[in-house]
């Protein structure tokens, strides 16, 4: 295993070390990091100086197809106690499994943009350049410009969250625009996602 994906390290609140379980297809360049209870699908590009920290909340989960961009950072709030019992309030759930952080499929997240748990990102989302994501679960198909921020809310699936506004309320989720056919950034993420998906297996020709 490289030296820049690793185990976690054992504390007071988890006994276990857990190396990530990283998919063949997927490309993890040298120069970011993966660290602990770390899930990585097919063909998942992780580009120069990405932060995935599955230690201290576990576990993180990226789905196929997806991309974490340079310089992103994803780790979340302490999952167990010392007690070794769930905390239910830093935890997120999907299809039954219990996560800190839960990525689907064909997700973008865009250069300097950080997730933290308890966090969800459903498939088909563009997370813009240096945007914060914290307890929210952004839902299929949506885009966050550039600089947003949404924190304890729901954003419903197809809407965006213009550059640099900040979420706080499910109110305002509720009210974003609906994504529309001429869009600026309709396509995008599926553009995005295409070139990553590429450029994962280039990198994997190459090794």
């Amino acid at each position: 295993m490289p030296e820049n994906v690793e185990a976690n390290p054992i504390t007071s609140w988890n006994p276990e070390s857990k190396h990530p379980n990283i998919s063949k297809t997927a490309y993890i360049h040298p120069q970011a990091t993966v660290i602990g209870a770390v899930s990585i699908g097919e063909r998942v590009m992780v580009a120069p100086y990405a932060s995935v920290r599955g230690d201290e909340g576990q576990d993180i989960r990226i789905d196929d197809h997806s991309n974490v961009q340079d310089a992103v950072v994803l780790h979340g709030r302490q999952t167990i106690d010392q007690n070794g019992n769930p905390i239910k309030e830093n935890q997120v759930e999907v299809d039954g499994e219990n996560y800190s952080i839960y990525i689907g499929k064909r997700v973008s997240l865009a250069h300097q943009a950080q997730v933290h748990g308890p966090a969800v990102v459903f498939d088909d989302v563009f997370i813009g350049m240096q945007t914060f994501v914290y307890k929210a679960t952004i839902g299929k198909n949506s885009v966050l410009e550039p600089k947003a921020c949404v924190i304890g809310a729901n954003v419903p699936e197809n809407r965006y969250v213009p550059a640099g506004v900040t979420i706080t309320s499910q109110e305002d989720a509720d009210k974003l625009p609906e994504i529309y056919e001429g869009y600026t950034f309709k396509h995008t993420n599926a553009e995005v996602v295409e070139v990553n998906v590429e450029l994962a297996d280039g990198y994997n020709q190459r090794k």
